[in-house]
């Protein structure tokens, strides 16, 4: 199964960018999102390092809150 995991974009540097979720930060490849305006501050999806997608913040938190009760049922069954 593939995840991606939404952070919020803290600075761009040409086509990389710092990223940050959950009080981690990465350097994320902004390569795939040439036609996308993008900004500190803005949402991706990230999956294998690449932002694919960019999202609201809405939407960053509904995906993070699945991924914590997806957490929270597997730890609780194990």
């Amino acid at each position: 199964m593939c995840l991606g995991i939404p952070m919020q974009i803290a600075a761009i540097d040409g086509f990389n960018a710092r990223c940050a979720a959950k009080g981690v930060e990465r350097d994320v490849s902004l390569f795939l999102m040439q036609g996308e305006p993008l900004a500190a501050g803005d949402f991706v999806m990230v999956h294998v390092g690449y932002a694919i997608q960019k999202m609201s913040e809405q939407e960053a938190r509904s995906a993070w809150e699945l991924y914590d009760e997806m957490l929270a049922a597997e730890a609780g069954g194990a």
